[in-house]
């Protein structure tokens, strides 16, 4: 009996082990928050479908859209200099092992250098998914890509259900892929107009933006800073509103100026 138990008790240790991309055996558990409650997703109301398209990724096998049915595609636009494309890599890996039957993620570089060279910098990086060199039809039909990276989120009937601009917050992608693809997720679904800009979720909840003082605002002030940032599209390219490309793209050279002047207005009521 006493050999029985220790051997049951061996099992469930074993049982209880990560793997060592640091995800669960299955896809099972929902993602969440980092404060526990639900996550706030957004998709298009009317998601554009991507069509007939063609590529062929850096060891020449074909990929075609007419493929992708029932699986969630992420087209991700990044090149090897890029370094919040870099740094969102490992958890597009992670993403693409814990998915792998539901997701397909599919990089674009938009790398100058030869495909030899991107190959080899994928190859050591041991990336999991195809990666394709960017072509003026990818361009035609993934429009808006005004900065790296850029991702798409295609839904189940490969439609473009939502474009980001700036890198990809793990849990959301995430969140997202599970909701496209029919599986339990704690998340809330917003449907947005696609030419609206993509507003900061979660705002109210907002201490800082980059490049932005906030702390010398009142409570009352940082709120009705925070909203105006967040209603006002920045006028960079990016079909995102100021607070937003503040916080995907500290880098702007647009949306800093303006933020300032949006902070200093409020801050003189």
């Amino acid at each position: 009996m006493a050999v029985l138990m220790l051997m049951a008790a061996v099992w469930a240790a074993a049982r209880a082990v990560r793997r060592p991309d640091g995800l669960s055996p299955e896809p099972a558990a929902a993602p969440s928050s980092a404060t526990g409650g639900k996550i706030a997703l957004q998709f298009y109301r009317d998601p554009t479908p991507v069509g007939h398209v063609a590529m062929a990724d850096l060891d020449g096998h074909a990929i075609s859209s007419a493929d992708w049915h029932d699986k969630v595609v992420i087209i991700n636009f990044w090149a090897t200099w890029c370094p919040p494309c870099r740094a969102e890599i490992p958890d597009l890996i992670a993403l693409q092992n814990k998915y792998k039957d539901q997701l397909l993620i599919i990089g674009v570089s938009d790398d100058d250098d030869p495909p030899a060279a991107v190959k080899k910098w994928v190859t050591e990086r041991h990336i999991n998914y195809p990666i394709v060199m960017n072509t003026p039809e990818l361009r035609k039909v993934f429009t808006g890509v005004s900065a790296l990276p850029t991702s798409f989120i295609v839904d189940r009937q490969a439609r473009i259900a939502m474009r980001h601009v700036g890198m990809l917050t793990a849990s959301i992608t995430e969140a997202e892929t599970r909701s496209l693809a029919g599986l339990p997720v704690n998340a809330s679904v917003e449907e947005i107009e696609k030419d609206r800009p993509t507003k900061l979720v979660n705002a109210a909840q907002t201490t800082e933006i980059p490049g932005i003082d906030l702390k010398t605002l009142s409570k009352e002030q940082r709120i009705a800073a925070i909203q105006k940032l967040n209603d006002e599209g920045c006028t960079c390219g990016c079909n995102l509103t100021v607070a937003r490309c503040r916080v995907d793209d500290p880098s702007c050279p647009v949306s800093l100026p303006r933020a300032k002047e949006i902070v200093a207005a409020i801050a003189q009521r």
